[in-house]
């Protein structure tokens, strides 16, 4: 790939369930690549975590705006493209990116990859 030409973004699904990019993201973000998280909310299986409801809860947000936020947390190189269908979701996901998640909220959610409740 990059013998031929410059890699400016990559692509791959990613989440707060589904980390297997941790590591890539972590090279890219050194090397100044973009990182764009495909099903960033799950895709057609929404997130579904008792820990990522209770996270939410306890910061006055929902479920969705929590795990994006947490992505924003993540890594500078991570841009988001949620998709949805309506009005109220495009100003909640948003909402996310003024979320300020707490270092005990980030660490949470930072184990549920490795947890049986997802």
């Amino acid at each position: 790939g990059r013998g031929i030409c410059d890699i400016v973004c990559v692509q791959n699904q990613y989440n707060v369930a589904h980390r297997a990019d941790d590591a890539l993201i972590d090279d890219l973000a050194r090397e100044g690549i973009a990182y764009v998280p495909f099903f960033p909310l799950g895709g057609f299986s929404p997130l579904q975590s008792s820990i990522l409801n209770d996270v939410a809860a306890r910061i006055g947000a929902t479920p969705m705006q929590t795990a994006l936020a947490w992505l924003l947390r993540r890594s500078p190189n991570i841009l988001l493209i949620p998709g949805t269908s309506s009005q109220k979701h495009l100003k909640e996901n948003l909402a996310a990116a003024s979320l300020q998640l707490p270092d005990d909220v980030a660490k949470a959610l930072d184990g549920i990859a490795a947890s049986k409740t997802v």
